[in-house]
């Protein structure tokens, strides 16, 4: 299992947009992953999930992944958070 913890940077949160890429991105991925905040977890693979926990700028993050490709899909997942979905 790998984990990475992150902090929600891009000013409107994690909203439909970002949503749908984070879970395109993870979609790509043989491992299991999900993201934990605010003492919720959900699979990162599902957009209703991940909506429902209503990520806001500022919010700490915990991504977690657990398989083959672990490695790569924390990196890739890290990589856009922190480019802020390509917003801001």
């Amino acid at each position: 299992m790998t984990k990475v913890d992150l902090v929600v940077e891009n000013k409107t949160g994690i909203h439909a947009r970002p949503a749908s890429v984070f879970v395109q991105t993870a979609a790509k991925f043989k491992s299991k992953i999900q993201i934990t905040a605010n003492g919720k977890t959900v699979d990162a693979k599902g957009i209703l999930g991940i909506m429902s926990m209503g990520l806001k700028k500022g919010t700490a993050i915990t991504i977690s992944a657990d398989g083959a490709d672990e490695a790569d899909a924390i990196g890739a997942l890290k990589a856009l958070v922190e480019s802020k979905f390509g917003e801001d």
